[in-house]
């Protein structure tokens, strides 16, 4: 039978604490900044840990953080903290964050974390069955890492997966999240999906998302790298580098490019696919480049055969060997 569920409001206790608010993931994906005050509530099954001397605070079995409409879960959730210089020498943003989430003076509430100074979270980790969920976007792992000093999460484990309404992004080796540059990065047999099952894969494959004033954020377009292939309904494209354009869903392809339907292949140095159109063009130059072209296109061309295969012919008759007799009329 599972413990009762414990739960925290991080921001009402961060004081007592010595606690800034627990960072979300991936701002560009709706998870929050470490300047964000909204309160995060942190669940877990097996209870809640602060580990003073190691400056650590752990949350296990089912533990679950959410920040508004995004989320992370994993079966343990790890924040590593650490003292933050006095809010006098803060500007900005950060001496607001540090006079929000300051201890009280004394006599006035419980006893701050040693120093007596203010503290920030620095690191995240998340482990066992981790999921990064938005409103829009989720990301499946086994673990996960969020530095908060370089802005950038690594989630890895196998069935790696990023969802989103309109691609389901897959890799091998890791899922990447740069906040500052608001890209993510699939590494290793990487596989972009689209709704109606036309697909972009490469080794790495490097996603820009934008994020509207009005809207909610979107990958907007894709960059392929390495072993690069484009599938349809009814051909394949290869080439050693390409970049997807999400919004007009035209693919192109650069380096030694091959587009196969059939038995019938075309050969050439760049390559345009249209895949919400099923057009695909072959060039010599890449396109809007204006330069003269770089190599001939060339075509294989396999004819298929429209008659109908001829009868065998009967056996020639053995010398010597006798005539089947006659019908009867």
């Amino acid at each position: 039978m599972s413990c009762a569920r414990a739960a925290l409001l991080i921001s009402l206790v961060a004081s007592g604490l010595g606690l800034a608010s627990l960072p979300g993931l991936a701002q560009g994906f709706g998870f929050a900044g470490p300047n964000d005050r909204r309160p995060t509530d942190i669940e877990a099954d097996n209870g809640i840990e602060w580990r003073q001397n190691e400056q650590v605070y752990i949350a296990r079995g089912n533990a679950k953080a959410t920040r508004g409409t995004s989320s992370v879960s994993a079966d343990t959730l790890i924040a590593h903290y650490r003292p933050v210089p006095s809010a006098a020498k803060l500007a900005g943003a950060e001496k607001s964050a540090a006079e929000a989430f300051a201890p009280p003076p004394s006599g006035t509430g419980p006893a701050p974390a040693s120093g007596g100074g203010s503290t920030e979270i620095y690191r995240v980790e998340a482990d066992g069955n981790v999921r990064l969920a938005t409103e829009t976007e989720t990301v499946y792992g086994d673990h996960a890492v969020y530095d908060l000093d370089r802005a950038m999460a690594v989630v890895t484990g196998k069935h790696l997966r990023l969802v989103t309404p309109r691609i389901t992004v897959t890799a091998r080796d890791s899922l990447e999240w740069y906040d500052d540059r608001q890209i993510a990065v699939a590494r290793g047999d990487a596989v972009a999906v689209r709704e109606d099952g036309r697909r972009l894969a490469a080794d790495v494959l490097t996603a820009q998302v934008v994020k509207p004033a009005d809207g909610t954020a979107r990958i907007s377009r894709i960059d392929a790298q390495g072993h690069v292939l484009v599938s349809t309904a009814n051909e394949i494209a290869r080439g050693a580098s390409g970049v997807y354009n999400v919004d007009n869903g035209i693919a192109t392809l650069a380096g030694s490019v091959t587009i196969t339907r059939g038995e019938n292949e075309l050969r050439g140095k760049y390559a345009v696919v249209d895949m919400n159109n099923n057009v695909s063009r072959l060039l010599s130059a890449l396109p809007g480049s204006g330069g003269a072209p770089a190599a001939p296109v060339e075509a294989l061309i396999v004819p298929r055969s429209t008659e109908e295969p001829a009868a065998p012919a009967a056996p020639a008759a053995r010398p010597g060997a006798k005539h089947p007799p006659a019908a009867a009329k």
